[in-house]
């Protein structure tokens, strides 16, 4: 998915379980609100410390929405879809 609509960046702590719960919730909504127009990067911060660091990620998980602009982020588990929807700037009827 090279040209997606939606790019995100989830920063996770490897496996942790919040990591686990917050990748679950994203793919889901992603195919659910999103289908076929969403990018997913998943970013381990012990892997990637000084990745985390220059986003400023204090905390895992966090999802960054890259694009399109405004971006927005989300600290947790991503388990509420309306916020997350809402944050995001989706709405809440899938297309």
């Amino acid at each position: 998915m090279s040209r997606a609509a939606f790019k995100f960046e989830l920063y996770v702590a490897a496996d942790s379980l919040n990591s686990a719960q917050a990748k679950a919730n994203l793919q889901a909504i992603c195919l659910q609100y999103l289908p076929g127009r969403h990018e997913i990067e998943i970013v381990d911060v012990f892997r990637e410390p000084q990745r985390a660091l220059a986003e400023d990620i204090r905390m895992t998980p966090t999802l960054l929405k890259v694009s399109p602009r405004p971006a927005r982020r989300i600290i947790g588990t991503l388990s509420q879809t309306q916020r997350v929807l809402d944050t995001l700037g989706l709405t809440a009827a899938p297309p």
